[in-house]
């Protein structure tokens, strides 16, 4: 099945951190931690667990696709080879930890032959409540807007090979170092 909507799409539920923490260790809080890796982490690889069964099916008869693919939605600030700024502890860290749990389910299901693709997106920075506070730093030409964001995902998603099993991905198709 090729996606060509928003509206085909899971939407996504994240953490928002507030602009004025976490930019230091001595602002990290336990429960912060705790809360955005239950949101980021455990709840998709969660979901993934139990839509297994489902997904084992790969595209499905009728449709054009030989494989499932499962594609989370990451941020470029999960990498730890492209972590230079540091800080954002808790969403930094949520995304790495989804990283791996990705990573790892992709191999197991290579290991077992399913015919799924695991991949990890990173939308960009987009125009939403999460990304409002830091908007004054973002360069010219690089707040995109949900439908821009959406569609060039979609492209990666239609377009998702076996060869892509494990992949982190940009919203422009460059692969991004873990």
């Amino acid at each position: 099945m090729e996606l060509t909507r928003a509206s085909e799409i899971i939407p996504p539920v994240e953490y928002h951190i507030p602009e004025d923490t976490e930019t230091t260790l001595s602002k990290v809080e336990k429960s912060s931690l705790l809360l955005t890796y239950e949101v980021n982490a455990v709840g998709p690889i969660l979901a993934i667990k139990h839509m297994w069964p489902l997904l084992k099916t790969g595209g499905g008869s009728g449709t054009q696709r030989d494989v499932a693919v499962v594609a989370n939605l990451s941020a470029r600030v999960g990498s730890i080879g492209d972590n230079r700024l540091g800080g954002w502890h808790s969403y930094r860290s949520s995304k790495t930890a989804l990283n791996q749990l990705t990573k790892t389910v992709s191999l197991e299901f290579a290991r077992k032959k399913d015919p799924i693709v695991c991949i990890l997106l990173h939308p960009g920075t987009v125009d939403t409540d999460l990304s409002k506070p830091f908007q004054r730093n973002v360069a010219e030409g690089k707040l995109f807007t949900k439908e821009f964001s959406v569609q060039k995902l979609l492209g990666i998603i239609n377009n998702a090979k076996s060869s892509d099993n494990g992949k982190f991905f940009a919203w422009d198709g460059q692969e991004i170092p873990w």
